[in-house]
């Protein structure tokens, strides 16, 4: 099956996929299932996926198992430029995966291609800088201290961001010298059948990089509880995330898992408007407001509401919300008919709770009645024990949160139980500093600087946002396990 291919798009990757890729090789699967791959702006199926078993599983994981030692074995000089040349297989595909990947997740394709595209590729050589600088041996005292790579990586990838997250995880991982096996989404597959073509490209060895695509409850299930799996890298929802911590702690296996979000944008009495509105609608609708990290709650000064109620609806009203592949669309649907459900009864619940909504709601902005859009919805006067406060939408609704003085903004950037990112604006950097070390998350963002312009910090979260860490020198700890050598 090949998709319509739209004007000025590279859908070269958009096909059926039969086959999975275990030891080098493109192998048919004993798994017979298959998955529907539907694009989210037309509401077609685009392409078929294989669906690997439990058998294939236990193969990919014992392949990956054998080619451990030899791997392992190779200089990290090896293994990082291994990585290097992974980088660059991944960007010279860059329009390719963009059309791909608007066409599985829906965002708009310039920004697919600039984001979807572009971020696995700096993430990639992020990693390279920061294995030339990692201490794969150090002194502690009288002791010499050897990083060694963990073992077999089981990596579960989502579908909002499925390249980025693929390469945060394979990356750290093929420089640390373990080898793994990756279960994309079956939302969003076929990107990482691509990267498998580029794992390929790059020559790295034979059982070192695995792929196999099937349901979680399935191959997901049978990774996490393998014997030879020594480390689980999850992302996705807090349960799955709670899921896999139950299973993995029978083999007793180190886990990262980087889940959900709520998190907070706070703008200080002295923020600049002209900058911070339109950052913060950015920071919250992108991707249909489909990350992890968005800020999707805005905390703004009680002296300041109107005017930013004000400058948030006219921006948000000029957001072009329709077909990815359309010119001067700015924002795609949500990723499938399931989401979009979901999306409207948070929408639902928050005018029922009272919440004051500015612009948006529930139906599909006129003419596209085809796919599955939402218009982007801001609530306002939202006090932090409603639902929509607390729980995770995971689409385009931002709530304004007024406080009174930085105090209660900080008891209302904390009043979650997640904590994976967050911003503060102020024209006084040293207010901004002040307030963000007192943000309890893993990120905070001063003054709306990205995560995608800073791949060598880390990334994960507090609380029910995860364990562990993403991203540089920081994703590099995750699969690797300290020897003390005494004596």
């Amino acid at each position: 099956m090949t998709a319509a291919r739209p004007i000025g798009a590279d859908l070269s990757g958009v096909r059926d996929r039969d086959l999975i890729y275990v030891g080098g090789s493109w192998v048919r699967p004993h798994g017979r299932g298959v998955t529907e791959v539907e694009s989210p702006s037309t509401e077609q199926v685009v392409a078929r996926v294989a669906e690997a078993d439990e058998a294939d599983t236990d193969r990919a994981v014992r392949v990956a198992h054998q080619a451990f030692p030899a791997w392992s074995a190779t200089p990290p000089a090896e293994r990082i430029a291994a990585v290097s040349r992974l980088a660059a297989a991944v960007a010279a595909r860059r329009d390719a995966l963009g059309g791909l990947i608007s066409t599985e997740v829906g965002m708009p394709l310039e920004q697919a291609i600039a984001a979807q595209a572009t971020m696995p590729v700096g993430v990639l050589e992020a990693t390279v800088r920061a294995a030339n600088d990692y201490p794969w041996e150090e002194s502690a005292g009288a002791a010499a201290v050897v990083r060694q790579p963990a073992g077999v990586v089981a990596a579960i990838t989502p579908w909002n961001f499925p390249l980025h997250q693929i390469a945060a995880k394979a990356g750290p991982a093929l420089v640390a010298g373990c080898t793994m096996v990756l279960k994309p989404s079956g939302v969003a597959p076929l990107n990482a059948f691509a990267f498998a073509e580029c794992v390929d490209e790059a020559g790295i060895p034979p059982g070192v990089f695995n792929l196999v695509s099937g349901r979680g409850s399935v191959v997901g299930e049978t990774m996490v509880a393998h014997p030879l799996v020594a480390v689980v890298s999850l992302t996705g929802s807090v349960e799955s995330g709670a899921r896999v911590g139950q299973v993995a702690a029978r083999g007793i296996k180190k886990v990262c898992l980087e889940l959900g979000g709520k998190s907070a944008n706070v703008l200080l009495d002295d923020a600049d408007l002209d900058a911070a509105v339109p950052s913060a609608v950015a920071q919250a609708f992108g991707n249909s407001g489909q990350a992890c990290n968005a800020l999707s709650r805005l905390a703004v000064p009680r002296s300041r509401l109107s005017e930013v109620e004000e400058r948030l609806v006219a921006e948000v009203e000029r957001i072009v919300v329709g077909d990815p592949f359309e010119p001067g669309v700015v924002m795609g649907p949500v990723v499938n008919a399931a989401q979009r459900e979901s999306v409207r009864g948070h929408i639902t619940g928050a005018l029922r709770d009272g919440a004051r909504l500015l612009t948006g709601g529930t139906e599909a902005p006129d003419g596209l009645s085809t796919g599955y859009y939402l218009p982007p919805t801001v609530f306002s006067d939202v006090a932090s024990d409603l639902a929509i406060a607390q729980e995770e939408v995971f689409g385009p609704v931002l709530v304004v949160q007024p406080y009174d003085d930085p105090d209660d903004a900080v008891r209302i950037a904390n009043s979650t139980q997640f904590g994976l990112s967050g911003g503060v604006w102020s024209a006084d950097r040293a207010r901004a500093l002040s307030l963000a070390r007192r943000m309890r998350t893993g990120q905070v963002k001063i003054n709306g600087v990205r995560t995608r312009d800073h791949f060598d910090a880390p990334f994960g979260g507090f609380g029910l946002s995860g364990l562990g860490r993403e991203l540089g020198r920081f994703g590099i700890d995750e699969v690797t396990e300290p020897t003390a050598i005494l004596g």
